[in-house]
């Protein structure tokens, strides 16, 4: 028997380095797409459209190969294998999670953990998480916290790039999508943030000890990682301290800080009120 490992964000909260980290254990079995969106897609209704973004990104790996004249290499052969076999679950459509688990046990020895990691599914109603949890025998949860304000102004900054022409990040750009952010109109960055509201459903929706809530900062420089492979029944291993997909570095200013913290408030206090503790690396005075 597999554990089934779902990783539901938060979204900028360390969910590349550890799917890296993860991938790289003799005890797990971690497909090249990190997030397969089955779960958000099915809530949505939204498969087709996923579908249509694997076979662009399919499409686009094998023109640049072509046009290079080159024969993939080992890494980019098992990703355009996995991302065949995924397509092939999608083209079958309806919510049935059957086509999901045999793409996550493919290759996989018996007791290797298999996971997806799909930041989204923080944003999906309780029933939907409920769903999740009961999905196979043997399910276990994990919920990234990042300290709120670090992980809002890695997000605001990510915003920024996607919304200029030349994907660069400016402190005009990112100082107004803060702004409005706080002022309530960027409705996505808001939900991505609300740690209150996906803790308060996932509690709710799946056992006690069958998912756990870990600190980016401690996972990638104390013992979260240690926490999360005994969380999922895994040897410990040692934390490789190389970022994956660092953004564009801007600094946030002391009154910008300020401001988000004292927005961001509730997430903080909750965080604390699971944890039973508040992360040494956090600053919820801003």
């Amino acid at each position: 028997m597999n554990v089934v490992f779902l990783c539901i964000g938060a979204a900028k909260a360390g969910t590349d380095w550890l799917h890296r980290q993860l991938s790289a254990h003799p005890d797990c079995h971690m497909r090249s797409i990190k997030e397969l969106h089955w779960f958000d897609a099915v809530e949505g209704g939204r498969l087709s459209r996923e579908l249509k973004k694997h076979r662009a990104e399919h499409e686009a790996l094998l023109t640049r190969l072509a046009s290079a004249g080159q024969a993939p290499d080992a890494d980019q052969a098992r990703r355009l294998a996995d991302r065949a076999a995924w397509m092939d679950v999608l083209e079958r459509g309806g919510a049935d999670p059957t086509g999901y688990l045999e793409y996550l046990g493919h290759g996989a020895r018996d007791g290797q953990v298999v996971g997806d990691m799909t930041p989204a599914y923080a944003l999906l109603p309780e029933r939907r998480l409920r769903e999740m949890a009961t999905v196979a025998r043997d399910v276990r949860v994990l919920f990234l916290m990042r300290d709120p304000v670090d992980r809002l102004w890695s997000h605001v900054r990510m915003i920024a790039a996607r919304r200029d022409p030349d994907g660069t990040v400016t402190r005009q750009r990112c100082a107004r999508i803060l702004d409005r952010t706080i002022a309530g109109e960027e409705d996505q960055i808001a939900r991505r943030s609300d740690y209150a509201g996906t803790l308060k459903r996932l509690a709710a929706a799946v056992p006690g000890g069958r998912w756990l809530s870990e600190v980016f900062e401690e996972m990638v420089a104390g013992e979260g990682l240690l926490r999360i492979c005994a969380f999922l029944g895994i040897a410990p291993m040692a934390a490789d301290p190389v970022p994956v997909h660092r953004g564009q570095p801007l600094e946030i200013t002391r009154q910008q800080r300020r401001a988000a913290a004292r927005w961001l408030a509730p997430q903080y206090e909750t965080a604390e009120r699971v944890l039973g503790r508040m992360p040494g690396a956090w600053r919820p005075e801003g």
